[in-house]
């Protein structure tokens, strides 16, 4: 077994980790990132969702960094795709012109930038990538992890440093670490959560998606095989669904009534804009919801098909978690079974808008989604461990309804902004959807630094959220804010010599963190607007 020696260990590749290199590098620090996945970028790349973001993405409420990326996938288009000229000339060129997104845009794409961010700090020397990599075990003395062994491709590797951190997906190094956690749903007692469950059950959590991308080629037939377990999805309705799962109706999320949804192949545009999220989800067809390429954005020719991500609410596996569950690896089986049962149920019953049945020309797209078989190289999580932290952020700090009010929800201490509702998918304890009005909101330092651990910062979803908040701070920017804030705050401890606990407990420090997090293009407050 190797061993590496850096000043930061970041384990994850997502948007948090991504983020947080970027800031630790900047600041001089050496960085080891590792990544279990081919793609990085997370939720972006592997899992392949188009970004989940604000009404005001385009004016402010992100970092400078982010909106680089943002500016980075757009360029990308202009300078390698054949564009229509009205399309290129779109300052807020949306390429797959998708109800969800601004910026519906392909995986790969995204991953192109990210690369190019990341590739002058690894032509240094001083970012070391691995990939494909998973943690498996941890060195901790006391309070410190003095290093993380991970399995990089069969081999065994030990990475020590100075900071480490958890920007995994499920926050993997908490319990390799023995840090202190939290998973599933609180009770409201523990809380005093309004939306919180009578009882609380570390079993339930939202729902995973394993998602896909397709087109559609008129004539053709594309019929997959059947799964082995279509019949039993076919049979499925959960109480509160109104529909077998295998359907074009789902519960919507804020009334909670059964909607039925169509599908249109490659409709006509005729909205060119992404929908309101504040009051319009998008998702009455499902195949403009996540559209990521328009065939109308593009020289005549160059596609054949608009090309699709399918993230729906009938994809949501509510048999059991992937986390911390005995069965886990049978449900992450099922996760993907389901979603190839929605293929399958597509190509050959489906309604049809012209009254027929089924699309067989509905076609896998493996080369969108980087895999042999068109289906995301990891399931799409929502939800994840998260850490018992100096501050937790309550559905209290940040609900439009229980604030009386839809201004900010500020915190002395914050560290960055995010804005998304309260949007909790239905879970394996057998809960509907819970969507709560949300205020445009900060990050509090204190929900990023553990009660106990002196080295150990979370950088992704593991920060300290519930069950309820939680809805609210996994969304991409959010995700990217928070690695970065945390990969600035590693790099400024390390100057000092300080830990990140001296840091929340002081005033003066937490100014000094503050001013040098908005030096880098961290927004800390929202503007002063009127309309939130």
């Amino acid at each position: 077994m190797s061993r590496v020696e850096t000043d930061v260990l970041i384990v994850g590749g997502g948007l948090g980790g991504v983020a947080a290199a970027l800031a630790a590098l900047r600041r001089g620090q050496r960085v080891v990132l590792t990544e279990q996945y081919a793609w990085l970028g997370g939720q972006l790349t592997s899992q392949i969702v188009p970004p989940d973001e604000s009404y005001w993405v385009e004016q402010f409420g992100v970092t400078a960094s982010y909106r680089a990326l943002r500016d980075g996938i757009r360029d990308y288009y202009r300078e390698h795709y054949p564009l229509t000229e009205g399309a290129r000339s779109e300052r807020h060129l949306n390429p797959g012109l998708g109800r969800v997104s601004r910026l519906c845009h392909e995986p790969r794409v995204a991953v192109a930038v990210i690369d190019a961010m990341l590739a002058p700090h690894r032509a240094s020397g001083r970012l070391t990538v691995l990939q494909p990599a998973i943690p498996v075990a941890a060195s901790v003395d006391g309070d410190v992890v003095t290093s993380v062994t991970v399995d990089h491709d069969g081999v065994r590797r030990e990475i020590a440093a100075s900071f480490v951190l958890d920007a995994t997906e499920t926050g993997d190094l908490l319990p390799l670490t023995g840090t202190e956690y939290v998973l599933g749903a609180e009770s409201r007692t523990d809380t005093g959560e309004p939306s919180a469950a009578e009882t609380a059950d570390p079993r339930n959590v939202q729902a995973v998606t394993w998602c896909f991308a397709f087109d559609h080629e008129e004539g053709a037939d594309h019929t997959i095989e059947r799964p082995a377990e279509y019949e039993r999805f076919r049979r499925m309705q959960p109480e509160f669904w109104g529909a077998p799962l295998l359907s074009f109706t789902a519960p919507d999320p804020r009334t909670l009534e059964p909607v039925v949804r169509t599908m249109h192949v490659n409709p006509p545009i005729v909205e060119r804009g992404a929908s309101d999220q504040r009051t319009d989800a998008g998702d009455r067809d499902l195949w403009e919801f996540r559209r990521i390429l328009a065939r109308e954005n593009f020289r005549a020719g160059f596609l054949d098909s608009d090309v699709v991500v399918a993230n729906w609410p009938m994809l949501d596996y509510l048999d059991g978690s992937i986390i911390d569950d005995p069965d886990a690896e049978a449900h992450l089986v099922g996760a993907k079974e389901l979603a190839r049962s929605y293929v399958y149920w597509l190509q050959t019953e489906a309604p049809r808008p012209d009254g027929g049945t089924g699309f067989p020309g509905l076609r896998l797209r493996p080369d969108v989604a980087g895999t042999e078989d068109g289906f995301a190289q990891a399931p799409y999580i929502r939800e994840s461990r998260r850490i018992v932290a100096r501050r937790t952020i309550v559905e209290q700090d940040i609900s439009v309804q229980l604030r009386g009010h839809g201004g900010p929800a500020m915190f002395d201490d914050t560290v960055g902004v995010g804005m998304y509702r309260i949007d909790i998918h239905p879970s394996t304890g057998g809960d509907n959807y819970i969507d709560v009005e949300c205020a445009p909101f900060e990050i509090p330092l204190g929900a990023l630094v553990p009660v106990r651990m002196r080295n150990l910062l979370p950088a992704a979803k593991n920060i300290g959220t519930t069950h309820i908040t939680n809805g609210a701070y996994r969304l991409h920017p959010v995700e990217w804010n928070i690695g970065e804030s945390v990969g600035e705050l590693a790099a400024f401890c390390a100057e000092r010599s300080l830990e990140p606990a001296q840091v929340v407990g002081d005033d003066a420090l937490v100014a000094a963190f503050q001013s040098r997090l908005v030096e880098a293009g961290i927004e800390i407050h929202w503007p002063e607007i009127i309309g939130y």
